[in-house]
């Protein structure tokens, strides 16, 4: 009996009419990027291990996807554990032959024989086989979308112009728990510029976030810290070097609580005086300028200080321009990402429980770890994935999108046939979705058909209608129809 066929868990098919409306989501964030200069770029699936490893912190490392050099000759792991008795066999016998094999009698102290083996053998490689076995996990699927932009900037350095303005829309994939918003494979939508400095660059990533949410019809509120003040506010309890810790920890929490956030800061070894002197801040009152004046005298740093003057700034920008969405300081966000080093952006939806559905953030000589030192660069991502399940719970999604077939003929023979292709391709000339059924089967069975894929306008072209050189055009949500002449068909649909 076949295996019932399944996919791996954290991964999803999409059926045609849920890719008309992630489409949709694409064109409409798509075209905001343009409309604001930036390029298309697309990086490869898969990146180095090196390029990948350490940008994350600890917890995003565990989360990689590691992958096995695929082309090369050797056993996979579960092979060998597998058949172990069978493939000691073929070893004694020579049979076998492979890098991992390879490895093992160059590094191992064990001699074949050629009636038989010592039990040095079956020792070592029980012990070294998952020593071995990383040598071959040289790469890894992308984590996000900007560790590979670094890496892609320094190596096109010569053929892009600066400051470089790059969009990207592509998955990524992290080895997370499967749940309700969170997958294993999801689309990122990446805007970001790199090569300027300048806080001009993080107000116009507001007003892109302004603008795909208006034109998404979704309601949002766009929080925004900066991992200045974050570091200020570690110097100011004592814990400057936990920084990491902190910014992990307090990421959390609107996830844990603030109880369980406290819990693994003492973890990490923070004392109770650093964390009850952390918890004020936290949960600071007012609204962005009196938290953002309560601050200024309590980080006396000078870290915490320019962070202030950063925040300062774009909040001035911010003031200045026309938006539709609710922006707000939150102290709290932290955005876990270790290579974050100045503004930080996080976006939720106003009227639907779901986590971050866009975030982002200044970047500091990423590219400095791949050889092109003092390059900053600020981005922003859209959460594909989550902002459909926004758009679907809050019903947002419109009735027909660019992609649906807007027209049908249906089919009722040879002849039939040759009068309608004529027309048909006049319809698609002028723009419009149009398809002819291509059996000429029962009515019934191609209007059914024609709801099925809620198709609004049905052709129909029967001996009558040939001979009279006429159409009747059925509105199918109307419920009305109307017969034209075969010359008006287009007008008539438009």
């Amino acid at each position: 009996m076949a295996q019932k066929p399944s996919i791996p868990k954290g991964t999803r098919d999409f059926l045609p009419e849920v890719m008309v409306r992630r489409n949709y989501i694409f064109d409409t964030i798509k075209t905001v990027f343009k409309r604001f200069g930036f390029q298309p770029i697309e990086t490869p699936s898969m990146e180095n291990l090196s390029t990948l490893l350490g940008k994350y912190g600890d917890e995003g490392d565990k989360l990689l996807f590691r992958v096995l050099n695929s082309g090369e000759t050797y056993l996979p792991i579960d092979v060998i554990l597998d058949n172990f008795e069978d493939i000691l066999d073929e070893l004694k016998k020579g049979l076998i032959e492979s890098r991992i094999v390879k490895d093992i009698k160059e590094n191992g102290e064990y001699v074949f024989y050629d009636d038989g083996y010592t039990p040095k053998i079956e020792q070592f490689i029980r012990e070294q086989i998952f020593e071995i076995i990383p040598k071959y996990q040289e790469k890894g699927l992308r984590y996000d979308l900007t560790v590979p932009f670094a890496r892609f900037v320094t190596m096109y350095r010569e053929q892009i112009t600066f400051p470089f303005k790059r969009y990207q829309i592509q998955p990524v994939w992290r080895a997370d728990r499967p749940q309700k918003g969170r997958y294993r494979e999801f689309c990122q939508c990446d805007v970001d510029i790199i090569g300027s400095d300048s806080l001009l660059n993080e107000a116009e990533l507001v007003q892109i976030v302004d603008e795909v949410f208006n034109a998404l019809k979704i309601k949002v509120t766009l929080k925004i810290n900066n991992r200045k003040v974050l570091a200020g506010i570690a110097e100011y309890i004592g814990k400057p070097d936990a920084l990491v810790d902190i910014t992990v920890a307090i990421d959390k929490l609107d996830k844990i609580g603030i109880e369980a956030v406290n819990a693994e800061l003492a973890e990490k070894g923070l004392e109770q005086a650093a964390i009850d002197k952390l918890q004020p801040i936290l949960f600071m009152k007012g609204d962005t300028r009196e938290k953002l004046a309560q601050l200024k005298p309590l980080l006396d740093n000078e870290i915490g200080q320019k962070g202030i003057e950063e925040l300062e700034i774009l909040f001035d920008y911010i003031d200045n321009m026309e938006l539709g969405i609710t922006t707000e300081l939150d102290l709290t966000l932290a955005r876990g990402l270790n290579y974050y080093t100045g503004a930080i952006f996080e976006v939720k939806a106003n009227d639907f429980p779901m986590g971050s559905i866009s975030g982002g953030g200044r970047y500091d000589n990423l590219t400095g770890i791949f050889g092109l030192p003092n390059v900053s660069g600020v981005g922003i991502s859209f959460g594909a994935d989550r902002i459909y399940d926004v758009l679907e719970g809050l019903n947002l999604f419109p009735e027909t999108m660019s992609e649906s077939t807007k027209v049908i003929f249906l089919n009722f023979g040879k002849n039939e046939e040759k009068y309608c292709l004529k027309y048909l391709n006049q319809v698609r000339k002028h723009g419009i979705n149009a398809e002819i059924y291509p059996d000429a089967a029962k009515i019934q069975k191609q209007m059914k058909y024609a709801n099925q894929r809620a198709i609004p306008i049905v052709v129909i072209a029967g001996e009558q209608e040939v001979a009279e050189q006429k159409f009747t055009v059925k509105f199918m949500k109307e419920g009305t129809q109307t017969v034209v002449e075969a010359n008006k068909l287009v007008e008539t649909i438009i």
